[in-house]
């Protein structure tokens, strides 16, 4: 597998003027009538094309934004207007968020960090309190996306035996997406009293997380009909009269890896045999990634942050109330907040451990340290 093009959108965040010539090297390319004949190749362009124009966009309104802003101070400073530097204040402290949000971007280089991500999670060891976790994560990360204008999408769900959700798989569609969640991979632990237990004991309970990018069209995964087996069964859970009473659902065995995917989500089953290609395309690559890297350390110490029973964070809800990661070291002492899709400052602290610019601070977050 390969990539088709080797123009990555973390190199076009800031370098204005390389921008403005890039651009207009995909204009001059746009302009000549035999590109159409090639539609991909068209459609890689207008791509990038798009990605370029939105970064001179941010940028020029971010730069009218300071310009306007310090136009603003030196009139409530001559005037003595506080309410106005208040006003000032205000807009500088989102202007730093913004500022900051660029920086990480700069960070996430790898060719598959642009990607959209597909996130599975499983329930661990302990049957309901288990299954309730794994549901209280999808909460968290379907409020995450929500909360950075990602837009989420089901896959696949198993539904819990009494409650909660045994597994599911979700894609999770926007820029960067998979550069942000890919820290979300590993055993996440819970400890709490359970709701589940009348003598109101202490439980601990584990999900495993599993964060993939979606591969796109400029990465070549070849799968072959004959190295797929592919059954089609009854939907369960709840979804209508058509999807329970028909074999809408897909799974997908991928013969020579072993690898079996499985949607049911949609009425259509072609719709879900699409689906399902998706989630196989991606752990296929997911695979053949792992591969070319075995023999690198950084792959080794990934592969030790995901073994089961070595867990990445702990949300701890009794005796006190902490979630921390683990790899960071990263805490925040909301854990409402946290669970509810807050998770910028341990994504972020991920990020920069990951990272050789270390040296860079992050603004302010009310639920850090």
């Amino acid at each position: 597998m390969t990539l088709k093009t080797g123009w990555n959108c973390s190199e076009v965040i800031f370098d204005l003027a390389g921008k403005q010539v890039r651009l207009r090297h995909l204009e001059e390319l746009l302009a000549a009538p035999e590109l159409w004949d090639d539609q991909a190749r068209a459609s890689e362009i207008l791509k990038e094309r798009g990605a370029l124009l939105q970064a001179l966009e941010d940028w020029q309104g971010k730069e009218r934004q300071v310009e306007d802003l310090e136009v603003l101070l030196d009139l409530a400073v001559e005037e003595e207007d506080h309410k106005a530097l208040k006003e000032v204040a205000g807009e500088l402290a989102k202007l730093v968020e913004t500022f900051w949000d660029w920086e990480i971007k700069l960070l996430l280089g790898a060719e598959e960090d642009p990607l959209n991500a597909i996130v599975t999670i499983h329930a661990g060891a302990g049957g309901t309190e288990a299954q309730d976790w794994t549901e209280i994560l999808l909460r968290m990360y379907l409020r995450y996306s929500e909360r950075h204008g990602f837009k989420s999408e089901t896959i696949d769900l198993l539904p819990g035996d009494e409650a909660g959700v045994k597994s599911v798989t979700f894609t999770v569609s926007g820029p960067y997406a998979h550069g942000y969640l890919k820290s979300e991979s590993g055993i996440h632990r819970l400890v709490r009293i359970s709701p589940f237990d009348a003598s109101g004991r202490r439980h601990t309970s584990f999900a495993a997380v599993q964060v993939l990018p979606e591969v796109d069209d400029r990465i070549e995964i070849d799968i072959q009909e004959k190295d797929l087996r592919i059954d089609t069964f009854r939907a369960s859970g709840p979804g209508g009269q058509h999807v329970n009473k028909t074999s809408s659902a897909v799974r997908l065995t991928h013969l020579p890896s072993g690898i079996v995917v499985s949607c049911q989500t949609e009425r259509s089953q072609h719709r879900n045999r699409e689906l399902a290609m998706k989630v196989l395309r991606a752990r296929l690559y997911d695979l053949e990634k792992r591969k070319r890297e075995e023999k690198k350390q950084e792959m080794q110490e990934s592969q030790k942050d995901i073994a089961w029973g070595s867990q990445i964070r702990s949300y701890v809800m009794q005796p006190y109330r902490l979630v921390k990661d683990h790899r960071t070291k990263y805490e925040a002492g909301n854990v409402e907040a946290v669970l509810d899709g807050d998770l910028d400052g341990f994504i972020e602290a991920y990020i920069l451990e990951r990272d050789e610019k270390k040296e860079l601070q992050a603004p302010a977050r009310a639920n850090g340290r």
